[in-house]
């Protein structure tokens, strides 16, 4: 399976403010990126899925 780079942009919920973000992650496909993401913010930051929003994801070429 071949490895695409996804750029992703949001925000995440962080204490009363929101935190824009925007990640390049490497995955097979859009969902396995977005879910790279959920776990990389949820771990680092101890967030719930709930407090991040995804507002885009673009293939960022080679």
């Amino acid at each position: 399976m071949e490895m695409q780079k996804f750029e992703i942009t949001g925000a995440c919920q962080m204490g009363g403010t929101r935190q824009s973000f925007t990640k390049v992650v490497e995955a097979p496909n859009e969902k396995v990126a977005k879910e790279h993401i959920y776990a990389d913010i949820g771990s680092k930051h101890n967030l719930k899925r709930r407090y991040i929003s995804i507002d885009g994801v673009t293939v960022v070429g080679d």
